[in-house]
């Protein structure tokens, strides 16, 4: 693909153990295991839509991070730049068909190869060589302030080359452990992203940008538009390096999200939940759909449409990573219409 820059997504890879309830899995003897993480499932979905990808982790040397990195190459996933070392992988448990917002997940992801980088491991310079985009979820900043440091070792180096970073803001309560608060950390890495993706709380949480709206119950779609924007545009003010935001709401029976940038303000079709077969992964596919439509400069309806649309067919789907198509995307939002 001559002219084509990579996108290159950092984060924790993670392995998620899914058991059934009511002691299922012990009778059975089984419990599904899916290779996932937040960056890694918005790669996957990246390069599925035949956009050149880059993933940066830190895996354990060993056989099993080994096959899984194989794994992830069979994706035509670039993996060069995979730093092994350390103790082991990061693992978390959700029951199937639960959410990870729910107080059902727990995860397993002390002393994983990731959470043990340190500020000076990684060589950016050579990893975001030829890279026109740079991807990051406030996942791996909760984790310690050492892996903080990290990212915004990263996003300094993008900075100076150029790069377009984006943010995921993944909040995690159970993961923001170490002493510090989000508002402690993130607003230094903000001040070096281009595109935000998150809701209003998530920025209340991480950010401390004022909450526009204290919940979306039992609020109209209007409210809900006007609450995003009022909050987006609190975000920009804090933060003018910031030229595009989404904010999605996936409510009980129906999701529709909301793009600004410096054309305008766009919301996406609403589209029915229906046939939900796996929560994880939804919002990453979204993420996915958002860098997709911006490097291939969609206009900006077209742009939140393919996210949202991506991201409502990513619920109907068995895994952390989505499956469909750019055809299949195309469809839903044809029908949907």
């Amino acid at each position: 693909m001559p002219g084509k820059k990579i996108i290159c997504c950092f984060g924790e890879l993670l392995l998620r153990f899914s058991p059934a309830m009511d002691g299922k899995f012990i009778t059975d003897h089984s419990m599904p295991v899916f290779i996932g993480g937040a960056e890694l499932n918005a790669a996957t979905a990246l390069s599925l839509w035949n956009q050149l990808t880059r993933y940066v982790t830190a895996l354990p040397s060993n056989y099993l991070a080994e096959e899984i990195a194989d794994f992830i190459q069979q994706k035509n996933i670039d993996t060069t730049f995979i730093k092994y070392g350390g103790e082991r992988i990061g693992t978390y448990y959700l029951p199937q068909g639960k959410d990870l917002k729910n107080s059902a997940v727990i995860y397993d992801r002390n002393y994983s190869s990731f959470s043990a980088l340190k500020p000076g491991e990684l060589d950016w310079d050579a990893i975001l060589d030829g890279v026109g985009w740079f991807h990051f979820s406030a996942i791996s900043p909760a984790l310690n302030e050492n892996v903080a440091n990290v990212c915004l070792e990263a996003v300094k180096a993008a900075r100076k080359k150029n790069i377009t970073v984006s943010i995921d803001l993944n909040y995690r309560a159970r993961l923001w452990q170490y002493g510090k608060n989000p508002v402690d950390i993130m607003p230094a890495l903000l001040e070096y992203c281009d595109v935000v993706m998150g809701n209003i709380w998530a920025a209340n949480s991480l950010l401390g940008i004022e909450a526009t709206l204290s919940e979306s119950k039992g609020k109209s779609n209007d409210q809900l538009e006007v609450a995003a924007q009022q909050s987006m545009q609190l975000l920009k003010a804090r933060f003018p390096s910031v030229k595009t935001m989404a904010y999605t709401f996936r409510l009980d029976d129906n999701y529709f999200a909301c793009l600004e940038n410096e054309t305008g303000f766009f919301v996406s079709d609403e589209f029915p939940i229906r046939n939900v077969v796996d929560k994880v992964g939804s919002g990453d596919c979204f993420m996915g759909g958002l860098i997709y439509g911006l490097t291939n400069k969609l206009n900006g309806e077209d742009v939140i449409n393919f996210a949202a649309a991506a991201a409502i067919l990513k619920l109907t789907q068995t895994g952390d990573a989505t499956t469909s198509s750019v055809s299949d995307i195309k469809n839903m939002i044809e029908q949907n219409e």
